[in-house]
């Protein structure tokens, strides 16, 4: 059985990041290890939420795992919160990193063309060096015009997103995806570029209506889940963008609170059947 260590938050309420990628990944028959970098009461949607910041405890747990003989075919980075944060996962990778082993970054740091509230240039400069080690990012068109130094667009072309791409490919990951493309009316998508060889990837399915906290990081879940278990590339993509927009479909028929996220439980025997399980 494959095995992937997730680092990133866990938020007890209002499904995203580890409370999506363990059992999402788990249900796509690979094992998910945990390594949680806060634990909040909700996710930040919510008011008044708590946070218990775990950053002192990611190495002592890593260094028990090194200890243990425990090792990782991939290894995937969420939202990480501070620059310390940054640097224990590049310390992370280097630890438990041997050949084979698949480096995914999800870089969140922005989006619609700002940082988020607490993030500065000093941060995107320390993403820009995480991602340099990566064998596949998946920024989104903001981080990745502020990690290249681009001006950001609402309207844009294919030329546009290759360009993007191209410095992405510069900073030193080896495959770049960018999500949240649309290259045509009603349509959205990624858009790739594997630097090995040169080679250019589209896909781009219906735009649903609606947006929920936590997509990003089931779209990333399932992409990073399909690709260790030998999937390419392009088709680990395109599983992850059909089965987000169809699990945003089921949701919105639940009448549900926006910030609840969504009802990937109802989901999961579709994407089994996506993955010809």
């Amino acid at each position: 059985m494959k095995r992937i260590l997730t680092i990133q938050d866990i938020s007890c309420f209002g499904k995203c990041s580890t409370t999506i990628t363990l059992p999402v990944i788990s249900a796509m028959g690979v094992e998910t290890v945990i390594l949680p970098t806060a634990v909040l009461s909700t996710h930040t949607m919510f008011k008044n939420f708590t946070v218990k910041d775990l950053t002192d405890q990611l190495l002592p747990i890593a260094e028990h795992w090194q200890s243990e003989g425990v090792e990782f075919d991939a290894i995937y980075a969420g939202y990480l919160g501070s620059a310390e944060e940054i640097d224990i996962a590049k310390k992370i990778f280097r630890m438990f990193r041997k050949e084979g082993t698949l480096v995914f970054i999800d870089p969140v740091m922005g989006d619609n063309g700002r940082l988020y509230a607490r993030f500065g240039e000093e941060y995107v400069k320390l993403n820009r060096e995480l991602c340099a080690e990566a064998d596949v990012i998946v920024p989104n068109i903001t981080e990745a015009c502020f990690m290249t130094g681009n001006e950001y667009k609402e309207t844009y072309d294919e030329a546009y997103i290759d360009g993007l791409l191209d410095g992405l490919a510069r900073l030193g990951a080896k495959k770049a995806v960018i999500t949240g493309v649309s290259l045509s009316p009603g349509k959205t998508g990624v858009r790739g570029l594997d630097s090995a060889d040169g080679r250019r990837f589209t896909y781009q399915n219906d735009r649903v209506p609606a947006s929920f906290h936590g997509t990003g990081d089931l779209f990333a879940s399932v992409a990073v889940g399909a690709f260790v278990q030998g999937i390419s590339l392009e088709d680990a993509f395109r599983v992850a963008a059909d089965y987000t927009a169809l699990t945003i479909e089921a949701t919105l028929k639940e009448d549900r609170d926006p910030r609840f996220g969504v009802t990937f439980e109802k989901t999961i025997p579709d994407l089994i059947r996506m993955l010809g399980h």
